[in-house]
């Protein structure tokens, strides 16, 4: 008696976060863009030191609500934008976005800076650039009681796909290009 191999799919590509990170660095190495991932600000306020050379830390909280993923400068452009994924097919929840985070990008909007979000859609393979005044009204929806995502064809309507590729793995700024410049 054979027993049935289990085949997992899982794990297949990166992540979204490993796929910019990789992009940023292509960018950053042939000198198109300085684009980064800014850290998460934490106050660390226990470490246990059992030796020497290995401290652990044991308690540390976050310093302040953070805003924004990603920032940096393209073609003398400040560029701000925030990344989310989910493994729904068919909607994306807007409790992934938090209230400081649509703040922060306005303001940047305000000064003149570019600001969007990426959406990907995990189980799908598909990513989205939005344009941050595209994603607005979706907010605004949500706060006045409405709809708390933004349905796959409403993202289709309002957003580019960002198609996977080699090098650079997810080329956004030709999707920057198209828009603002």
């Amino acid at each position: 008696m054979h027993k049935k191999k289990t085949v997992s799919y899982g794990k297949r590509g990166m992540s979204l976060e490993q796929d910019l990170n990789d992009t940023n660095t292509y960018y950053l190495t042939h000198g198109l863009a300085v684009i980064h991932k800014k850290p998460t600000p934490v106050q660390i306020v226990g470490v246990d030191y059992p030796k020497r050379s290995s401290a652990k830390i044991k308690e540390a909280y976050f310093k302040t609500p953070s805003t924004t993923d990603y920032n940096g400068v393209y073609q003398g452009k400040y560029i701000d934008f925030e990344a989310k994924e989910t493994k729904n097919t068919s909607s994306f929840p807007l409790s992934n976005f938090h209230q400081h985070q649509l703040t922060h990008m306005e303001s940047v909007l305000k000064q003149g800076g570019i600001v969007f979000v990426i959406i990907a859609f995990q189980t799908l393979g598909e990513v989205y650039f939005m344009p941050f005044e595209c994603f607005q009204p979706f907010w605004q929806r949500m706060l006045d009681g409405g709809r708390k995502s933004v349905t796959h064809q409403e993202l289709k309507h309002v957003a580019d796909q960002i198609p996977y590729g080699l090098n650079p793995r997810l080329d956004y700024l030709q999707i920057i290009k198209k828009h603002y410049f």
